[in-house]
C-alpha cells in the first residue's frame, strides 16, 4: 500500500461521536495552523475532521496553547501523556504516521467492513492515532470516550464494532462495565502501558473472538515493538516493521544487558513544540526517550522502566514500574508505587493500590513483594484508594498520587 504524506478523510468512512453521527466536511486546502480543543468530544472531531479533509495542520488539546504555538504544512502536534510532568507538545510529520497505517492494515488485514470503537480522550495521542488511521483507511469509527464503561460496552455491542484500540486501564475498566461478551470483536490493539495477567484474562473473557496485541511505544517514537499471542508473558515483543533498536549502557556502548532503549524507524517524530526532557536525546538517526529494557535469547524485549523513575534505596536502583506489574499481577487491580524520602536509606517505597482499605491485603502485598524482590525493593507501607487518579492517557496521575500521599498519616 503507497504511504501518502498526508492525513485523509476516505470516502465511506463515517466518524461517530457517541451515537451522533458527523458529516464529511467539504474538500480543501490551508496552510493555516489550528488549535483544537480536545472536548466535548463532538466538537473536537468536527474540528479534526475539517482540519484533515483541508489539509491543515492542527494540535488537539485539553488544555490552552500558548498563542504563537504553530507547526507547517504537513504537520501535526500531539500531546505527551504527561505520566511525570506536565506534558509536551510533539511536532511529527502526518507522513510518520502514515507510514504505520499502512503496515497495520497490511498486518491485520484491515478492510471497509472494519469499525473502530476508540475508549480514551482525544488529547492522547493514542486515541487521536486510531481516529486518523480508521478514517485514513476507510473504516467507520466510534470515539466513545464521554462514556461510562457499560455505555462504552454496550455501544460496541450495538454497532458491531470489530476493533478497539485502548490503554490497559481503559480495557480493565470496560471488563468491569461490560454485562456481556463482545463477540463482534476480532481485535484488541492495546497500548500505553503494562497488562498485567488478570486484565489480559479480562479480555479474553470479554472478547473471545479477538486476536489481542500489546505494542510499545511512545508519542515520540510511535510503535517500536508488537507483542502477540506468541510473545512470552511480560515482554513487549519484538521490533514493529522497520523498526531499528539499540540497547545502550550508562557509557552509550551496545550492551547485551539491561541498557537505554534507542530507535531509529520511520515513525519518529521531529522535535518538541513546547517543553523539553533530558531524557529524549537523539545519536546517529536514533531516538531515546530514556526507558531501559533487555532482551532475550529470542530476541523479545522486556522493559524495565523509565531511566528517571528509577530510585536508589541504599545501594540498589529500583524500577517501581516492576513493583507495580507484580502487584498488579497477583492482586489483579490497578496500583501506582511512588518513592518517599527515608532517614536511613535515603528513599523507601510506598504503594497506593485501587479497592478499599484492607489490612490483610496490604500486609499480604508487602510479604509477596518481599519475597519476589527482596526488601529494598518491597513497599514499606500499602495505601488503598477507591480508584486512582488518571490522566487523560490512561495512565495513573504520579504527580496527583504523590500530592495526595503528603496528607496521609
Amino acid at each position: 500500500m503507497a504511504v501518502e504524506d498526508r492525513f485523509a478523510w476516505a470516502e465511506g468512512a463515517r466518524l461517530f461521536a457517541g451515537v451522533q453521527e458527523l458529516l464529511r466536511p467539504s474538500l480543501g486546502n490551508s496552510d493555516a495552523f489550528r488549535p483544537l480543543p480536545a472536548t466535548p468530544t463532538a466538537d473536537a472531531l468536527a474540528a479534526l475532521g475539517a482540519a484533515i479533509t483541508q489539509r491543515a495542520p492542527f494540535c488537539l488539546s485539553d488544555r490552552p496553547l500558548p498563542e504563537d504555538l504553530t507547526c507547517p504544512p504537513g504537520v501535526f502536534l500531539t500531546l505527551t501523556g504527561g505520566a511525570s510532568g506536565l506534558p509536551k507538545a510533539v511536532r511529527r510529520s502526518q507522513r510518520s504516521w502514515t507510514a504505520s497505517f499502512a503496515v497495520n492494515a497490511d498486518r491485520f488485514a484491515l478492510r471497509s467492513t472494519d469499525s473502530v470503537a476508540v475508549l480514551g480522550q482525544l488529547s492522547h495521542s493514542l486515541s487521536l492515532y486510531a481516529v486518523l488511521e480508521a478514517l485514513h483507511l476507510g473504516l467507520d469509527t466510534h470515539v466513545l470516550a464521554q462514556h461510562s464503561p457499560r455505555t462504552q460496552a454496550a455501544r460496541i455491542s450495538k454497532v458491531g464494532a470489530t476493533l478497539i484500540y485502548a490503554t490497559p486501564t481503559q480495557l480493565r475498566l470496560l471488563a468491569r462495565g461490560a454485562v456481556a461478551p463482545l463477540p463482534s470483536l476480532r481485535l484488541v490493539l492495546c497500548g500505553g502501558g503494562a497488562l498485567d495477567p488478570a486484565t489480559r484474562a479480562a479480555v479474553k473473557t470479554l472478547c473471545p473472538n479477538a486476536a489481542l496485541h500489546v505494542f510499545y511505544g511512545a508519542a515520540e517514537t510511535s510503535f517500536i515493538t508488537l507483542a502477540d499471542a506468541d510473545t512470552p508473558e511480560g515482554s513487549v515483543g519484538q521490533p514493529y516493521p522497520s523498526v531499528e533498536l539499540r540497547l545502550l549502557d550508562e557509557k552509550s556502548h551496545p550492551t547485551s544487558g539491561v541498557g537505554e532503549i534507542w530507535v531509529r524507524s520511520p515513525y519518529l517524530f521531529d522535535g518538541y513544540a513546547l517543553g523539553d526532557s533530558p531524557d529524549t536525546r537523539w545519536n546517529d538517526g536514533f531516538v531515546t526517550v530514556g526507558e531501559m529494557g533487555e532482551f532475550d535469547a529470542n530476541g523479545q524485549l522486556w522493559i524495565k522502566g523509565r531511566r528517571q523513575r528509577m530510585v536508589q534505596i541504599a545501594d540498589q536502583l529500583v524500577f517501581p514500574e516492576a513493583v507495580e506489574a507484580m502487584i498488579a499481577a497477583r492482586e489483579g487491580t490497578a496500583c501506582a508505587v511512588l518513592p518517599r524520602v527515608d532517614k536511613m536509606r535515603g528513599q523507601q517505597l510506598v504503594a497506593v493500590v485501587e479497592g478499599a482499605e484492607n489490612r490483610a491485603q496490604a500486609e499480604k502485598i508487602i510479604e509477596t513483594c518481599r519475597a519476589e524482590l527482596g526488601p529494598l525493593a518491597s513497599p514499606r507501607r500499602v495505601y488503598f484508594r477507591p480508584d486512582l487518579p488518571l490522566l487523560p492517557s490512561g495512565k495513573p496521575d504520579l504527580r496527583a498520587l504523590s500530592t495526595w500521599l503528603e496528607t496521609q498519616s
